[in-house]
């Protein structure tokens, strides 16, 4: 039996590289300062509690996959170790992993990736009011087809390189659906439910009119991994 531990997570600025001052920007400009802070204090406490769980179980040999990873060797080394120099609480612990024997696995296709990020950057970095218009409509023309394309790849190459018996391990943005994708005979352990990482993300703009059930997501998200919370055989 192939073992997938299933790893939704919430990208801090630092993960973001040129686009992290236009997304901080929208989010204190959108929220408030006041909420963006704490949703940032959040998603650091969030990063505390997986990093604790990682911490306590032996990675040794497991095979690490990371959304927009689309290197792995000596090239994916460095671009763990530059994300984590450049503060990413995502790249700091694979680092950390990959020190204590797991193994960085390719994970998505170049092109795919690069497509998705020319769209955003058309979207923040706009030459005018009007490109920023027709950038945005065409990558919510396009957005869900290609999270879908780029979500049947990492499924494929996780299939192709995980063999019998091993155990990978997947760090990927909560709005994947690579679930689906993953053909049978996969068992996955979710270690925090991608749904509810999932809404807190789709609320937060909205927090103050679903203050309940905000604070419910933001407990749950700051709560202590002690073990994955439901397996499923595919």
């Amino acid at each position: 039996m192939r073992t997938l531990i299933y790893v939704p997570v919430i990208h801090t600025s630092a993960d973001l590289g040129s686009l992290a001052k236009d997304v901080t920007n929208r989010g204190i400009a959108d929220l408030g300062e006041d909420v963006w802070e704490k949703h940032k204090a959040t998603v650091e406490k969030f990063w505390d509690c997986l990093s604790d769980y990682f911490n306590s179980i032996d990675v040794s040999g497991m095979k690490i996959y990371q959304d927009g990873m689309v290197a792995d060797g000596e090239v994916g080394q460095r671009i763990v170790e530059e994300g984590a120099k450049s503060g990413s609480r995502n790249y700091e612990l694979v680092a950390r992993l990959l020190k204590k024997g797991a193994i960085l696995v390719k994970t998505e296709d170049f092109k795919l990736v690069k497509e998705e990020r020319d769209r955003l950057i058309a979207i923040t970095q706009p030459k005018s009011i009007t490109h920023k218009l027709i950038a945005f409509i065409k990558y919510k023309l396009t957005k869900d087809r290609l999270l879908n394309k780029r979500d049947k790849s990492i499924a494929k190459r996780i299939d192709e390189s995980l063999i019998q018996d091993e155990i990978g391990i997947i760090f990927i943005g909560a709005y994947h659906n690579i679930r689906k994708q993953l053909p049978r005979g996969i068992r996955i352990s979710e270690i925090k439910d991608t749904r509810k990482v999932k809404e807190y993300q789709m609320l937060l703009p909205f927090c103050h009119k679903n203050k309940e059930r905000f604070d419910e997501l933001t407990k749950y998200l700051i709560s202590t991994v002690d073990e994955p919370f439901y397996r499923i055989e595919k």
